[in-house]
């Protein structure tokens, strides 16, 4: 998995979808919450993972959807690694 492509590929969607250009400004760090700071809502996580599995090739466990496997980049990330994600 190309994490630094995945993670591009996030932002642009957070980009194209919710924030309009300001993404990458708002994710202070890859740790960050983005419940505590506004980046997402839980009703756009379901529309991130949709686009995520859509995206990558993978299908996520739904039983692994909660907020202390996915409620970060980092967070994401390692979740998208181990689904065996991969871009185009």
């Amino acid at each position: 998995m190309d994490r630094a492509a995945i993670r591009q590929h996030i932002v642009d969607w957070l980009d194209d979808n919710h924030h309009f250009g300001d993404a990458e400004r708002l994710i202070v760090n890859d740790d960050i919450s983005w419940i505590d700071h506004g980046i997402l809502k839980s009703l756009a996580f379901v529309e991130l993972i949709l686009f995520l599995e859509d995206t990558c090739g993978v299908e996520l466990p739904r039983d692994t959807l909660t907020r202390e496997n996915f409620d970060g980049m980092n967070k994401i990330l390692d979740r998208l690694e181990v689904a065996g994600a991969r871009l185009g």
